[in-house]
């Protein structure tokens, strides 16, 4: 199975690039705006442009964001993540470290900072979904963007890469946009959630391949020495 334990030699620049786009830039737009969060309760452009969308409602789109908010939801992703975590552990035990620490760590860093920012979710019309707790950030634009991404890099060095890329920048973004839709997350939450998933992810590829456990095939079957 080819992987992303498949070795490959990255030049620095391409290293380095990585670094700086996904991981240190979006950590840096994300810092920016939990301070404004802390500040004040909202940006100045929000509530219109979540108005904007408002406006576009049909009962088509109703159907269409409740589906994609359902299914970008920690109900449908955790067992997912769950399923694809047991598969690998049963064959590939590094791509499992590399899928639990992703999937799973992203869920806990979320949780984390809607403790941390405790930012009221927005109340403009009534909602098509009820939700409870903080709303920064968006826990489901979070999830989607650790799920689509660790999945993307698992298939890297395979002939799914691109489908997997495509499809799951796609369905991230319908996601995200699902949530603006319902009035149930302001903008900035959604951004943060998908640039916090980026960062978490491309993070721990980076810590798990700097020291080694993404090098080499790494097939170790259960019970294997």
């Amino acid at each position: 199975m080819a992987t992303l334990l498949t070795p490959a030699r990255t030049a620095r620049p391409a290293q380095l690039l990585r670094l700086f786009l996904g991981i240190l830039l979006p950590l840096l737009i994300v810092g920016y705006i939990g301070e404004d969060v802390l500040e004040r309760p909202r940006f100045a452009f929000e509530t219109p442009l979540l108005q904007s969308i408002h406006h576009l409602a049909t009962p088509a789109l109703d159907h269409l964001a409740v589906g994609l908010s359902t299914i970008g939801g920690f109900a449908v992703i955790a067992p997912l993540s769950a399923l694809i975590l047991a598969a690998l552990w049963w064959t590939f035990r590094r791509l499992a470290l590399f899928w639990g620490l992703s999937v799973a760590g992203a869920a806990a860093l979320n949780l984390m900072m809607k403790l941390a920012f405790h930012r009221p979710r927005p109340e403009l019309w009534p909602r098509l979904v009820q939700e409870s707790g903080a709303g920064f950030p968006s826990g489901h634009s979070m999830y989607s963007m650790a799920f689509v991404l660790a999945l993307t890099l698992l298939l890297w060095r395979t002939p799914w890469r691109w489908p997997a890329l495509v499809l799951g920048l796609i369905f991230t973004l319908g996601v995200g946009l699902s949530r603006l839709y319902l009035g149930v997350h302001y903008p900035t939450d959604v951004l943060a959630g998908w640039l916090s998933g980026l960062a978490w992810v491309l993070g721990v590829y980076s810590l798990l391949r700097g020291r080694g456990l993404l090098n080499g095939q790494g097939r170790q079957r259960q019970g294997a020495a």
